[in-house]
């Protein structure tokens, strides 16, 4: 007899919080690049978006310190915290202490050096940014930067900038910190200088074109735009609460103004969101892209539009069901009782171009959030969470008995591809455990009268 789905998710949950944790301060680490001369000692707070040793041979290198992956994980960590899981304060402690580290690097100093760039073998200088660029990074430019290296150095590697998502999503989840911990004075103090440098950031730059989330096409992001309206009505109340009127009123104005143009991005002819609005003004194959339900779940919000809830999002989730449907050979003759493994956007060709592990438990978490916040009748709370868990069966069914989990699993194989033990992968199992609690506590609830 098979293992009930409900034991499963537990003996997950605890596999997944634990292998999250690898890529938390990983200082017994070393990642050598030889090709670029460099030797990374991680510093203690760097989280790296997965700590296994790769260098597209055939895995990817993905021991960088990303922005949004690194908030992504540290949202995580809160939820392990509050649920004796994880007792270590010092791990948000010492997140926050690097990342305030961060803002200090200076991309001036490598440029009027040539020292490190003599280390770089003459194959790799092509994937080297050139000094103009490195010179430009600096001040707030620095939280633009996607990624740095763990040891708390810039990346000198050519790559998508700016992105915008990341100070956003950091600031929700140090703020949420902040709510739900207890916090030591000195603490206290270094994240609200966190928090103050983020919405600063956010403030400033929400309304300019940058990178997706995956870092390939750059424009105004349904994402970027949906957590950094979420960051500034958090930050609003934040400063409230701290006796700073002016600059709640500030952020809530620029939060409503960011909404009004997220209602924009509905599509009723194709009936979903779409994910962009290019900058060259050129039209998107990426349109129908699984980052609109991420963002709806990464914001938090528990209001009607652009939140879990939003009728608008499930459609766009039912849109995306159809297409990945279709499209992966893995989705063909299913079995009853499990859902669509999903993808991020028709035609993908990364790696194996497959369903991604956080996209379909994201697809189950919507459903969890959604019984619990917006479904009045119990039949209603009931049907989302079967949904819910029909899209877990699926990552259950392409899950190792090691409970190891990859970034992606393969459209017509199911193996596991790209890089593997991803942080985000672990984030996103620990989040939909805690989002299902509710909605199945909510589930069995009887309807109010």
């Amino acid at each position: 007899m098979s293992e009930p789905l409900e034991a499963w998710i537990e003996r997950e949950y605890l596999h997944a919080g634990a292998a999250m944790l690898a890529s938390v301060s990983p200082v017994g680490i070393r990642k050598v690049r030889p090709g670029f001369g460099q030797q990374i000692v991680p510093k203690r707070g760097a989280i790296v978006a997965s700590p296994v040793l790769a260098a597209y041979d055939p895995d990817p290198d993905y021991f960088f310190h990303w922005y949004r992956d690194s908030a992504i994980v540290v949202e995580a960590l809160r939820l392990l915290f509050a649920d004796g899981q994880h007792e270590r304060l010092a791990d948000f402690a010492d997140f926050v202490g690097f990342s305030l580290s961060l803002h200090e690097l200076d991309g001036r100093e490598l440029a009027a050096s040539s020292v490190w760039r003599e280390r770089i073998h003459a194959e790799f200088s092509r994937f080297v940014r050139s000094d103009a660029e490195l010179a430009a990074v600096h001040g707030d430019a620095i939280l633009a930067e996607t990624r740095l290296n763990a040891d708390a150095t810039l990346d000198i590697s050519s790559w998508p900038r700016p992105q915008h998502d990341g100070p956003a999503l950091r600031a929700l989840a140090v703020v949420r910190w902040t709510r739900s911990a207890a916090l030591d004075r000195a603490l206290a103090t270094a994240a609200a200088q966190l928090i103050e440098l983020d919405l600063r950031y956010t403030s400033r730059h929400w309304c300019t074109p940058c990178f997706d989330i995956w870092e390939e096409e750059k424009g105004l992001h349904y994402y970027t735009l949906c957590v950094s309206a979420a960051a500034l009505a958090e930050g609003a109340a934040w400063s409230e609460a701290r006796g700073e009127p002016e600059t709640a009123r500030a952020h809530r104005a620029q939060a409503l103004a960011i909404r009004a143009q997220l209602d924009r991005y509905w599509l009723a002819e194709r009936g979903y969101y779409r994910s962009r609005v290019l900058e060259s003004g050129e039209p998107s194959a990426k349109e129908l892209d699984i980052s609109v339900v991420l963002a709806a779940l990464h914001a938090g919000r528990t209001d009607a539009a652009h939140a879990p809830a939003d009728p608008r999002v499930h459609a766009t989730l039912h849109a995306l069901e159809r297409l990945f449907d279709a499209e992966y050979p893995i989705n063909r003759d299913r079995p009853a009782g499990r859902g669509v493994a999903l993808g991020r956007y028709a035609g993908d060709v990364y790696y194996s171009g497959g369903a991604y592990y956080f996209a379909t438990l994201a697809a189950a978490e919507l459903c969890y959030r959604a019984a619990a916040e917006r479904a009045p009748a119990a039949a209603e709370r009931r049907a989302l969470t079967e949904r819910g868990d029909a899209f877990l069966e699926t990552v259950r069914a392409y899950t190792p008995q090691s409970g190891d989990l990859s970034e992606q699993f393969d459209r017509h194989t199911g193996a596991q591809s790209s890089a593997r033990h991803l942080a985000w992968s672990y984030a996103a199992f620990v989040t939909c455990r805690a989002a299902r609690r509710v909605a199945v506590g909510r589930a069995t609830t009887p309807a109010a009268n």
